[in-house]
């Protein structure tokens, strides 16, 4: 996994409407990138839900918001349109930039072991540089955590 002192990686990839999102296009701008595993899921609809409450608040302080996960772009569609999501969820289908964050891996549940998105938020300055790693993360409450990280 990256940590705190390093760079963004840069990436590339769709948003729910097909969408090309570029790292670069956060340049200049405070991030909150967040992995997630699977869209319509209990965890990560909470999770969508909280940051979605809270996104007018993030705007004000020129936080974005940025949720990845392997869902392909119709799935995200289907779900920014239920949930209300008005920031960018991106398709990793191929894992490639969840690799690079090193949040694909191992996991385990019910005694079966599988890979899958390890949950996971990135805090980054203006500069692109990752101020803050949340790892294991527990999806209710986390959207106000991740909000006093940035206001400290």
């Amino acid at each position: 996994m990256i940590s705190e002192g390093e760079k963004v990686p840069k990436f590339e990839l769709h948003d729910a409407d097909g969408n090309v999102i570029k790292s670069t296009d956060f340049q200049g701008k405070k991030l909150a990138i967040y992995f997630y595993p699977k869209d319509f899921t209990p965890g990560c609809t909470v999770q969508a839900d909280e940051f979605s409450g809270h996104y007018e608040m993030f705007q004000k302080e020129g936080i974005e918001i940025v949720g990845i996960s392997p869902d392909d772009v119709n799935s995200h569609k289907k779900f920014c349109n239920k949930m209300g999501v008005r920031y960018p969820l991106l398709a990793d289908v191929d894992k490639i930039v969840s690799e690079k964050f090193g949040v694909w891996g191992k996991k385990k549940f019910m005694g079966r072991e599988y890979m899958g998105v390890m949950r996971s938020t990135f805090l980054a300055d203006e500069k692109g540089k990752i101020i803050k790693v949340f790892q294991k993360v527990k999806p209710a409450g986390h959207a106000k955590a991740v909000f006093e990280e940035f206001k400290k």
